[in-house]
């Protein structure tokens, strides 16, 4: 469904904010930790958005049926 995609794009940049898929200071992975860090978050967003996330998708998809109704 392209609203939970959406919120799942909008989950993942509030985890990148928030520091998650930062590689630590004094124990990190390299270079190749810090270049697949993206897909985990992303990856870690879209579960959030699938078990319900912060119900972005679902106002979204509500609002955009109510649109077309008034149609």
């Amino acid at each position: 469904m392209a609203a939970q995609e959406l919120e799942a794009s909008f989950l993942a940049e509030m985890l990148r904010s928030a520091g998650v898929g930062k590689t630590p200071e004094a124990f990190g992975g390299g270079a190749g930790e810090d270049q697949f860090s993206s897909f985990l978050v992303q990856e870690q967003a879209r579960a959030m958005a699938a078990q319900g996330g912060i119900g972005l998708a679902d106002a979204l998809y509500k609002s955009m049926q109510e649109k077309m109704n008034d149609r």
